[in-house]
């Protein structure tokens, strides 16, 4: 790699460390104004570094790719709030008001009034520093509609701003004015009428079918506020959470609900077997042999897993769900605040001859622990506290007999395409010297015979996914550290098990591990960014392939 990109990579990572110590220095502080003289750091860095995921944050149009994925990743009307205030659990749910909870993060979130958004931050540092970046990355958007739209010194507004507004603030829109409105905020965007038009679609929802234009509208207005200094929008952090964050509370009490469960269930003494995934992937793989494949048509694993995936087919995964209930699976919904719900499998109660590993065995008595994803840092803490004994046992403290842990994630991959698989021999802190490598069970082997792409290689675990470039992502994949993709939690997930296991000895050293990723995007190629949308039909070979093998090596090991 030559001297100039070298260069580049290292102020990439320079930027990066720019940007989190200026928020851990805000966080502390307790306030800051995005747009004013504390915010600055923050600005500069995202500017200097200017991620993949936020596309021409650089330029003077709008970035509206980057803008779609934020706004599914923030409550809905944050744009409309001067007030932003990140808080702790502190129990709005015992309120009247309603939680808002953004369609891709698991947040709950209060409009406390016309002016003031409460973000509710449970799963540790890493939804701050997401949360931040998106926010910094809105606020400058917004200051780029309002450049476009401040004629002078005086504060006087374009013509076509003045219209838009008045189309906007009214009750009911004409399809006509709706047409016109696009027209203009085509124009203060600095966008073409197609692009808004496609991203106007993907935004609407039957409730607010015209919800780019409000943003649009609210990001603009609030700008134009700033500028000419009527009001500075403000992010708060609430005393609790300073106080709370980094203290593994949340995931201390998620953790002993699902030990005192397993005790309920006299299930504390027997294997267990822990699996990071989704809430669905293990149930339909084990279950759904009984239900969907017992029907009249027949079909293959394949088509029986993008069935269960179509949304329209609530009923086939409802049948599912209660089949798998009535065979030893329990349900806990997350009380903690972790947002991670769990999935128990006593196994022993559940009829293999019946499902889709009937040739690998015919019983066990393993029991199997599935925790939703993690999020960053909560990877560790949840992690950490489901392996250290379980003091409050009727008989004293108790050490879970786990005998693996199986991790399932989607990442960002740097040498291949969407849906493709990566198999990691280590994980990589980045921004640290930290290293983990480990023996994973998991080799390219296993996916030989199955048409799927996948390499091997080395995992860089980041600080955000939403704080990446070219420059730094293209020394990861051509240097000598030899990575393949880029991810939130491995690293936090593989330190919490060596501890456990290799330090504190509170489960067995010699604990099998699994890891194995299929790619949500590649960041190095345009339009393949996570910006550019879900995996869609493409996600579910991945997802249940890994699943597919996960199982049969437990139910092997459990023999």
């Amino acid at each position: 790699m030559s001297e100039k990109k070298r260069t580049k990579a290292q102020e990439a990572t320079q930027a990066i460390e720019r940007i989190y110590i200026a928020m851990r220095h805000l966080f502390n502080r307790g306030f800051y104004k995005p747009m004013g003289v504390s915010g600055r750091t923050l600005r500069e860095g995202l500017l200097a570094l200017q991620p993949e995921i936020y596309g021409s944050i650089g330029e003077d149009k709008v970035e509206l790719s980057g803008l779609l994925y934020v706004l599914d990743r923030l409550p809905n009307g944050i744009e409309e709030c001067p007030i932003i205030n990140l808080t702790g659990d502190e129990g709005y749910q015992l309120s009247n008001m309603k939680s808002i909870i953004p369609p891709k993060r698991r947040r709950n979130c209060y409009r406390i009034d016309k002016d003031q958004m409460n973000v509710e931050i449970t799963r540790g540092r890493s939804d701050i520093y997401d949360i931040l970046t998106h926010l910094t990355f809105l606020f400058i958007e917004s200051h780029k509609i309002a450049n476009r739209v401040i004629i002078n010194e005086k504060g006087t507004l374009t013509l076509e701003w003045q219209k838009f507004e008045k189309i906007i603030l009214q009750e009911e829109i004409s399809n006509e004015e709706l047409e016109v409105a696009m027209f203009h905020s085509a124009n203060i965007l600095g966008r073409t009428f197609e692009e808004v038009l496609a991203v106007h679609k993907a935004l609407a929802t039957e409730e607010m079918p015209n919800r780019l234009l409000k943003v649009i509208y609210w990001l603009g207005k609030l700008a134009i506020d700033e500028v000419l200094e009527i009001n500075k929008r403000i992010i708060l952090f609430s005393p609790v959470l300073r106080e709370r964050t980094g203290h593994h509370m949340h995931g201390e009490r998620w953790a002993n609900r699902i030990k005192r469960e397993l005790e309920n269930q006299d299930l504390l003494e027997r294997p267990v077997h822990i699996i990071s995934a989704n809430m669905h992937s293990v149930m339909n793989y084990l279950f759904s042999k009984q239900t969907i494949t017992s029907k009249k048509e027949e079909l293959n694993k394949r088509e029986v897993f993008e069935r269960l995936s179509q949304p329209e087919n609530s009923k086939d995964r409802k049948q599912i769900s209660d089949l798998a209930t009535n065979q030893g699976m329990t349900y806990l919904k997350d009380v903690s605040g972790t947002n991670i719900d769990v999935q128990i499998f006593d196994l022993a109660k559940m009829d293999f001859d019946k499902s889709y590993l009937s040739a690998v065995i015919d019983d066990t008595n393993a029991v199997l622990i599935v925790m939703d994803y993690a999020f960053g840092e909560q990877a560790f803490e949840t992690m950490d506290e489901l392996l250290k004994p379980y003091k409050a046992a009727k008989n004293g403290p108790v050490n879970l007999n786990v005998h693996s842990v199986s991790i399932m994630g989607k990442a960002g991959i740097l040498k291949g395409n969407k849906g493709d698989l990566m198999i990691p021999q280590a994980h990589v802190f980045e921004g640290t010297t930290d290293n983990y490598p480990f023996e994973n069970e998991i080799t390219l082997a296993d996916f030989e015979n199955e048409d799927i792409e996948a390499s091997d290689g080395h995992m860089i675990t980041v600080l955000g996914t939403s704080l990446q470039n070219k420059d730094m992502l293209s020394y990861f994949k051509k240097s000598t550290w030899n990575v393949v993709g880029l991810e939130m939690e491995g690293a936090h997930y593989q330190k919490a098990i060596q501890a456990a296991s290799r330090i504190r000895n509170s489960i067995n050293s010699n604990v099998k591990v699994r890891y194995a990723y299929y790619a949500s995007d590649n960041p190095l190629e345009t339009g393949s960014t996570l910006a550019s949308g879900g995996l869609g039909l493409t996600g579910v070979k991945p997802t249940y392939l890994i699943t597919e093998k996960f199982l049969k090596q437990i139910v092997r090991q459990a023999i």
